[in-house]
């Protein structure tokens, strides 16, 4: 045992005995999830090898129970080893020393410290979380932990030999398939440095690039993630490598960016697949290329949903203490399912189930969270927005406006305590704040600014066309239910009603047996739990003029049954479409021509 840790005062040997055999089983739990999760994320390398993109997705989805399998085994383990619900409180604060001891040369020391807190938090209430219990605050530094191997590799390229240090880069990832013409791509990859730089920096004399050990995988690419540094100066820049027809290996285009790797990784979008032996380390190098993505975000995008959380509600507590306003009722209509509020200061909605539903609505609680957890398990192409949910969240009662308070006491009084000073909700969602399209639409209209009506409408319904071809249907979809982001992209929020493509009916509206029958009150045809009917759509989506001219300039198949009977048989066939994100336009088939993947 190591007793270098300092001892709680008056605790007897066998109680530190116990303390620290409680510890090292929470960190055995947690080092079999991670190394189950770097085994998983690694065999991602395999799968892009062999082109077994379902494999792949399969994989994504997998690795998304691996957290919550291995906290509920710990949990039981402490239940059936230690009697964990009568452990007294000396031996749980012993047990996190212990514990911050064995974590002194650890790899994951932030990931263990939330293991240790999502196990603690299943065994005891609420009362206990604090940092005598739980790790509020982190306990263990991650800067300068060292990787074996390095997180990155350093390339010094020489006047001359930039060509073959751009090659030799390529080539160190391994990959067990042959490159199409990697002569060429490098080429391509020099000429669009040139195009998108003016003036070229001159090189300094300790030029270097810095390439993260690990691809990235996702979906059907292997992205190549790094940074130019020339002296004082840092360029960041990604390079997706997919196979051309033949199955062999291209680099498709060349992010430099920084808005468009942004997009890359941003949350609207499948988890990579890293294998990442130090995973602070990735965090801090994507850090310096995107310095304004919070590390959140980089750790759930990364597959580390759990740790992008506790970094979330870290930063959520640290604005509380630095500003003064009050949480609302968020802009826009009411739902019927969610009751959405948000704080004007902080760029986040918050989401929570409404006890009762609107009469329309065909859904309850248990389904509407199946729905959300369907998400985080799919690809959302761009166009869904990623969720964090928590349980059991206390926040300051003065800091929501009395009007919010009453509205949550009216339709979340299941899932609302009153604890003192703290509102306590029991289960709440919380995503990024984007307009409503349906607001952003009335704003552009009154400006008259038809042009980004326009542009709102085409991504509308692309974003409806995306989907589908990812067996996703949005069910609701009406303007409300999605939102535009700070880069004018159209993704979908409102989950209660998504369902598979392949699981919907699309039909056509038989015509009326006679010529009254459209004026009742009830329709004549009959209507399955399943069925949609496309020529409906119009009805609720179309009313203003110039919104519905756009529309059907644009996406006038929307409405025709075949566009989503054709969606449906696409999926059955088993085809993947790419979906690519950045522009099509940088992809260096259409930039130079024929000859690369297209």
């Amino acid at each position: 045992m190591d007793m270098s840790v300092r001892l709680i005062d008056g605790i007897g040997k066998d109680a530190l005995r116990q303390a620290y055999r409680i510890a090292t089983t929470l960190l055995e739990g947690f080092d079999k999830h991670y190394r189950l999760f770097r085994a998983a994320s690694a065999q991602a390398k395999v799968f892009f090898e062999r082109g077994d993109w379902v494999a792949l997705q399969q994989a994504v989805r997998e690795r998304i129970q691996f957290y919550d399998e291995r906290v509920a085994e710990t949990v039981t383990r402490l239940h059936r080893d230690f009697a964990a619900e009568t452990i007294d409180d000396a031996v749980w604060q012993q047990a996190k020393l212990y514990y911050i001891g064995l974590l002194t040369d650890h790899k994951q020391p932030e990931l263990a410290e939330t293991f240790f807190n999502s196990v603690f938090c299943r065994i005891l209430h609420r009362t206990y979380f604090h940092n005598d219990f739980i790790f509020v605050r982190p306990a263990i530094s991650t800067e300068y932990i060292e990787s074996d191997p390095p997180a990155y590799r350093c390339y010094y390229p020489q006047s001359g030999e930039v060509r073959e240090v751009l090659k030799r880069l390529f080539l160190d990832f391994g990959w067990r398939r042959p490159f199409a013409d990697l002569e060429r791509d490098i080429g391509f990859v020099l000429r669009a440095i040139a195009e998108h730089f003016e003036d070229l920096p001159e090189a300094e004399e300790n030029l270097q690039i810095q390439v993260l050990n690990s691809a990235f995988y996702r979906n059907k690419a292997a992205y190549v993630v790094g940074k130019v540094v020339n002296g004082a100066q840092e360029f960041p820049f990604v390079v997706p490598v997919l196979h051309d027809r033949e199955g062999k290996l291209t680099l498709d285009c060349l992010l430099l960016d920084p808005g468009w790797i942004s997009l890359l990784f941003s949350l609207s979008r499948a988890y990579f697949m890293v294998d990442m032996p130090v995973p602070a380390n990735y965090v801090q190098f994507l850090r310096s290329l995107m310095p304004h993505k919070p590390r959140a975000e980089l750790y759930t995008i990364l597959g580390l949903g759990k740790q992008g959380k506790t970094s979330f509600y870290r930063g959520l507590i640290s604005h509380l203490h630095h500003s003064a306003d009050r949480f609302v009722l968020a802009p826009g209509i009411k739902g019927l399912v969610m009751l959405v509020f948000t704080l004007p200061s902080y760029p986040y909605v918050f989401k929570v189930i409404k006890d009762r539903f609107g009469a329309s609505k065909e859904v309850d609680h248990a389904t509407v969270r199946r729905k959300y957890q369907l998400v985080k398990q799919i690809d959302r192409v761009g166009r869904l927005a990623d969720t964090l949910e928590f349980s059991q969240v206390a926040l300051p009662k003065d800091r929501f406006a009395p009007e919010l308070v009453a509205e949550l006491r009216r339709e979340i009084p299941s899932q609302l305590e009153e604890d003192g000073r703290d509102l306590v909700i029991q289960h709440l969602y919380i995503e990024r704040r984007m307009e409503p399209l349906n607001l952003y639409l009335e704003r552009m209209e009154k400006k008259g600014r038809d042009d980004l009506v326009e542009q709102a409408v085409i991504e509308y319904g692309n974003a409806i066309r995306e989907l589908a071809s990812a067996n996703i249907f949005p069910g609701d979809m009406l303007w409300k239910n999605f939102g535009v982001t700070r880069y004018g992209r159209v993704v979908f929020y409102d989950y209660d009603e998504i369902e598979f493509m392949t699981d919907c009916n699309f039909r056509r509206i038989p015509p009326p047996p006679y010529p009254d029958a459209e004026l009742a009150g009830e329709p004549w045809y009959s209507v399955g739990k399943n069925d949609v009917f496309p020529e409906e759509f119009a009805t609720f989506l179309l009313a203003s003029p110039k919104i519905r001219h756009y529309f059907m300039k644009h996406h006038a198949d929307l409405l025709d049954v075949a566009f989503w009977q054709q969606a449906q048989e696409d999926i059955r066939r088993g085809m993947m479409r790419d979906f690519f994100p950045y522009p099509e336009e940088i992809r260096f088939c259409r930039r130079y021509g024929s000859g690369v993947s297209g």
